[in-house]
């Protein structure tokens, strides 16, 4: 049995999503502040992250059973150090275990009232972290348009660097493992 945890840093937690947060999302979302003790912007979902990408994540879980847990989709959740207050502030996650290669994908959102304060840097380092803590990790990639100037950077401050093009996006590797 794969047994996940929140994953923890600086400012924020990360909670692991799972089949039944995504069919909040998809039924009821004005519940998902309640499953995750947070409160949840109007704005969300946010990015990429939208109706198909949480039914491509749901088919996932109901696929891939326990051991799909921790894969996909994490909430970043800050945590006000004066007030305790909770808030969802963005998302990120992997498309899948690493593959026959070793290779992880990742993938991430903030939301825009969350921009510019270093999350997604965050986000990106805690998630490479955790799937570097895997033995059969070897390799972790991200992708991006070559227009999304504050997504590259965010990539090269976490240690990636750009590798090609893949469809029309350009193709980014960590260099730490």
């Amino acid at each position: 049995m794969n047994i996940i945890k929140n994953i923890q840093s600086e400012r924020i937690e990360l909670i692991s999503s799972s089949a039944a947060h995504i069919r909040i999302e998809l039924e009821t979302p004005l519940l998902l502040a309640e499953k995750l003790n947070a409160s949840v912007s109007s704005n969300w979902p946010s990015g990429e992250y939208d109706r198909d990408a949480m039914e491509f994540f749901l088919s996932c879980f109901e696929s891939g059973g326990e051991l799909a847990q921790g894969w996909y989709g994490w909430y970043a959740i800050n945590i006000d150090p004066v007030s305790g207050e909770r808030s969802l502030v963005g998302s990120g996650g992997y498309f899948g275990p690493p593959d026959v290669n070793g290779v992880v994908e990742i993938g991430y959102s903030v939301l825009p009232e969350w921009q510019r304060r270093g999350y997604a840097t965050e986000i990106v380092n805690a998630l490479v972290t955790h799937a570097s803590s895997f033995e059969n990790t070897n390799s972790i990639i991200a992708h991006t348009s070559p227009r999304n100037d504050a997504s590259k950077r965010v990539l090269i401050s976490s240690g990636f660097r750009e590798v090609g093009i893949s469809e029309d996006n350009l193709r980014f590797e960590h260099t730490g493992l």
